[in-house]
């Protein structure tokens, strides 16, 4: 009797998934951020300053009544395309949550933006809180990554950026960013 060569057996018996093909082009594009997911080290923090820096130049060019509806559906329309674009690459990669997959934190970094105003002192403490939050993954952060596919691989760091703008709002409340 002939038996299967060991790659396949040891393959069959921890069930490894097998990539299924590569990943379209946007899907890659726009889940790595156009490869800012492939910035080391920390491409998750790249991808938040980056963000964050984007915004402070788009938003200070919008009159501040359009800031915060600008961003709120900036970061709806990132959202949902992170939804998407990381359901096709996490698929084609056959990993669950990709480390180089950053459109999240691009997300969760505008949610956590917000209704702040844009001046550097904010903006900074709105970076490091959505990243000690995204790090941390305060409960219940850890268990929304058990969602399937982009849903789980978006929904910690919406959550991240959530906990973020809270803090924020109430530091901006009592002043302690003016």
């Amino acid at each position: 009797m002939i038996s299967p060569p060991a790659e396949q057996t040891v393959a069959k018996v921890i069930q490894m998934p097998k990539a299924r093909s590569e990943a379209p082009l946007w899907a890659t594009l726009a889940s790595t951020f156009f490869y800012v997911g492939r910035a080391k080290p920390g491409p998750g923090t790249w991808a938040a300053a980056i963000a964050m820096l984007a915004w402070m130049g788009i938003g200070s060019i919008l009159g501040s009544a359009w800031q915060t509806p600008t961003l709120i559906c900036a970061a709806v329309a990132v959202t949902a395309l992170g939804v998407v674009a990381g359901t096709r690459y996490s698929r084609a990669t056959a990993k669950k949550d990709p480390c180089e997959v950053v459109l999240d934190e691009v997300a969760g970094q505008l949610i956590a933006l917000i209704a702040v105003p844009i001046a550097w002192k904010s903006m900074l403490a709105g970076l490091i809180l959505f990243r000690v939050f995204d790090i941390a993954k305060p409960f219940p952060l850890r268990r929304l990554e058990r969602f399937p596919e982009g849903f789980g691989i978006m929904a910690d760091d919406v959550g991240a950026g959530l906990y973020a703008l809270a803090v924020m709002q109430v530091l901006l409340h009592y002043g302690l960013l003016t």
